[in-house]
């Protein structure tokens, strides 16, 4: 029994201080992900070292050392918990109606095209965007078009397409590459029938992993390109997708800052996604941010339509006239808008490897 003590002490130590190491290769970046399962672990190793004591050299120090683990992971985590405290807003006669929408990585090689096309009709969004939706996902969803005539659509075969359909009208709409010619972001500026305008972008990054991308460079240089770009805009913004990364993660939070958006799962919850069918090992890595002038009523996750991520539902609603979310804002100092051009730099540079047709292994 000590000898899974000190296995589960080591494995604690090293998934803590990976992340710590400034390298994007994916075994330093990974282990970002893993941060509430760490948590736990260190509690549950804590508690069931009382129960094996007498055989434990240095017993306290070992402690000790889970203890801190613990209030170390729990602080930076507390604020994506209700227990964060962060105002609520209502609507007035001020704000626009509510709008909703779905965000869901589809899982190209998921055929269960109908429970899907369920979930958005008994859900009724007003905007819903698919990831990794191929030529035959978008023949699958041809039959909503009568309900979502307004659309986006970037089919690709390599689990990078895109699709973007909506009830608001879409005034204007562009596909950006921005770090490579198979890696899109959707950007649609959007106007409501109550007059407000906003911008919706959709992002799609790939993840730094063993079988993927040996680094977070492309990951990285797409998500601060889009934060760039986003601050060009005057409008409303809402920024979604599946992120492949976590919201405390460094990159995360030097978009965050850089695109001067607001992380929703402040104060609210962790809204894990991936892997759908394992609870115990699901991350939050399909994230969301938005605007100052975007108010979020709802964010969670739907029930499971046979992809390998949960969809993300949203409800929120904009007013122009209520700045009380403006001190959430963060904004990057110098060095970090530097860092964060280094690595738009970097993420260009990277040559990913990916087929332009993907099969399932």
């Amino acid at each position: 029994m000590p000898i899974i003590y000190y296995i589960l002490i080591s494995l604690l130590f090293i998934f803590t201080a990976l992340p710590k190491i400034p390298s994007q290769h994916w075994i330093f970046r990974v282990p970002d992900f893993g941060k509430i399962q760490v948590t736990y672990i260190s509690l549950f190793t804590f508690i069931f070292g009382f129960f094996i004591k007498d055989s434990v050299d240095y017993f306290w120090y070992f402690q000790g050392f889970l203890l801190a683990l613990f209030v170390y992971h729990g602080i930076i985590l507390i604020k994506y918990t209700p227990l964060y405290p962060v105002k609520k807003h209502k609507r007035n006669s001020h704000s626009s109606k509510k709008i909703h929408f779905i965000s869901a990585n589809v899982y190209q090689f998921n055929k269960e095209f109908d429970r899907f096309i369920d979930l958005i009709n008994r859900n009724k969004p007003e905007m819903f965007l698919t990831m990794e939706s191929d030529s035959h996902w978008e023949k699958a969803l041809q039959v909503l078009e009568k309900d979502y005539p307004y659309h986006h659509k970037v089919t690709l075969e390599n689990t990078y397409g895109m699709h973007f359909y909506s009830k608001i009208k879409i005034e204007d709409s562009k596909t950006h590459y921005f770090v490579a010619d198979d890696i899109p972001s959707i950007e649609a500026h959007m106007k409501t029938d109550d007059g407000f305008e906003f911008v919706f972008f959709g992002v799609h990054p790939p993840p730094p992993s063993p079988t993927e991308e040996e680094t977070s460079k492309e990951r990285d240089g797409d998500l601060l390109s889009t934060g760039k770009r986003v601050i060009e805009i005057e409008k409303p913004v809402i920024v979604v997708g599946d992120f492949n990364n976590v919201a405390w993660s460094k990159s995360s939070i030097l978009f965050r800052k850089t695109s001067e958006l607001i992380d929703p799962r402040i104060g609210r919850a962790f809204v894990s996604t991936f892997h759908a069918k394992y609870r115990l090992f699901r991350f939050p890595i399909d994230l969301m941010f938005h605007s100052e002038d975007v108010f979020i009523e709802e964010l969670k996750t739907l029930e499971n339509f046979g992809s390998d991520h949960l969809p993300v539902y949203c409800e929120f609603f904009i007013d122009h006239k209520n700045d009380e979310q403006e001190e959430r804002i963060e904004t990057a100092d110098s060095e970090e808008k530097q860092e964060a051009e280094e690595m738009i730099q970097e993420g260009k540079k990277e040559d990913g490897e990916r087929d332009a047709v993907v099969t399932e292994s």
